[in-house]
């Protein structure tokens, strides 16, 4: 249900003040403690009772409530219930998921002032008296800036936003309105428009990829003393396992200024049984998600200032029964490859060699143009080659010939250089210029 006039009017009046202290969380996993000045919280009969800067909130009991001040290494994950607080670090404790099953609730409150202007989800306005907008981000992620409390507020949700929104409807100053809070935070590319950054360049060599955006630090130092000349970032899908608060359309143009060939990875639909996050077992419909996708991962290309013709990879994860998801598998990743021609992109697809692999090139002759432009393959062989046998195709195929393939074959491990270690996957990547597609629609 949408919150109440009075309440919004009370969470939106709130202004920065100090808190009252509540209780004791367990600073040992960097929850939020009292005693700081800043956020405090204790145990109530409906829930979990937090108080943020001068705005008091009851969170459901299973929450999470993670202090990112005390813990700036602390990963923001989108699979757990959890109350994030304050401006996001390095993100370093991110381990190896990268596709979530199921997606849970999380809210992510910060001050406006440093809130980072990110492109990759839907950020709308509140004011006083206006309830919450009823929007649903393709990531199933939206921001909310909170102008009288002085917040920005995200939200991220499974199913529905509901819930969450629900939270912030229930929340309530702990003093009169204040003057008005900083103005809001607005991508740094508005949505559907905005400047282009150029395609990405050919290039052969090692990439690796992370669960979240490096910071501008790590991928100074890793361009410097790294063998790595690409970088996988997830740019959404409903199945994106970590938060990207680093990711802005500036943090998009200076890794392509610096040299870094981007390869942008949507995570839409999996193939396993979830309300939230799975891809449905009926082709039919899993064309209809494919498409869907398609246009979820060109919006946030778009606002992330990626240009027409860039590369957008569909992560699909590893299935092992065949019989049932093959078929909508195939549908999905063509209908998401004809699509992003249309949108004048280039579609890829990221498949595990023993599965994905395995029915797209079955497949291959019944639909070669419907087939995504680059295969990218994980197979952690140890082998940095696109070799036939690496890709899990047939020996001596013409299928993702000519610099069309890329291969994972390390994945999760800690790797460090020039002092910054980030937990990634290791790939080997073979990918050439674009080549002019029939039937495509200008960008709008």
């Amino acid at each position: 249900m949408l919150p109440s006039h009075m309440m919004l009017s009370c969470l939106l009046g709130a202004a920065l003040l100090a808190p009252v202290p509540l209780g004791t969380g367990d600073g040992g996993t960097g929850e939020a403690r009292t005693g700081d000045g800043r956020s405090g919280e204790a145990r109530t009969r409906d829930g979990r009772s937090v108080d943020y800067r001068g705005l008091r909130l009851t969170v459901p009991a299973d929450w999470r409530v993670v202090d990112l001040d005390r813990n700036p290494e602390a990963c923001l994950r989108l699979d757990l219930p959890t109350l994030y607080l304050g401006h996001a670090g390095t993100q370093g404790e991110c381990g190896a998921a990268r596709a979530a099953a199921p997606r849970a609730d999380t809210l992510h409150l910060e001050p406006l002032d440093g809130a980072p202007a990110r492109a990759d989800i839907p950020t709308v306005g509140g004011d006083e008296g206006d309830p919450l907008p009823k929007v649903r981000g393709d990531s199933n992620e939206i921001r909310y800036t909170l102008r009288r409390a002085g917040l920005m507020a995200t939200v991220s949700y499974g199913t529905t936003p509901e819930v969450v929104r629900g939270v912030l409807g229930r929340a309530r100053a702990l003093a009169p309105p204040a003057a008005r809070g900083p103005r809001p935070v607005e991508p740094a590319v508005a949505v559907g428009g905005g400047p282009r950054t150029a395609v990405q360049e050919p290039y052969t060599g090692e990439g690796f990829d992370a669960c979240t955006a490096p910071t501008q630090r790590a991928m100074n130092a890793w361009r410097a003393d790294s063998p790595f000349g690409a970088v996988g970032v997830y740019i959404g899908g409903r199945a994106r396992a970590c938060a990207q608060p680093q990711l802005t359309a500036e943090w998009v143009s200076r890794q392509t200024a610096a040299g870094w060939h981007l390869m942008p990875i949507w995570v839409g639909p999996q193939p396993w049984h979830s309300a939230s996050t799975g891809l449905s077992t009926d082709p039919s419909e899993a064309n209809e998600q494919g498409m869907a996708a398609a246009d979820g991962a060109a919006q946030a290309a778009r606002s992330l200032g990626l240009g027409e013709g860039a590369v957008l990879y569909n992560d699909l994860e590893n299935y092992t029964d065949r019989a049932t998801w093959d078929a909508p598998v195939v549908a999905y990743l063509t209908a998401w490859t004809v699509r992003l021609h249309e949108l004048g992109y280039r579609a890829a697809a990221y498949v595990a060699a023993s599965s994905g692999a395995k029915a797209l090139s079955a497949h291959y002759a019944q639909a070669p143009d419907a087939m995504p432009d680059v295969l990218w393959v994980a197979r952690w062989n140890g082998e940095a080659s696109v070799t036939d046998a690496d890709m899990g195709l047939p020996t001596g195929t013409r299928q993702w010939a000519g610099a069309r393939r890329a291969h994972q074959f390390r994945g999760d491990h800690d790797a460090t250089y020039g002092d910054v270690t980030i937990n990634i996957d290791r790939n080997w990547v073979d990918v050439g210029a674009p080549t002019p597609k029939k039937g495509r629609l200008p960008l709008s």
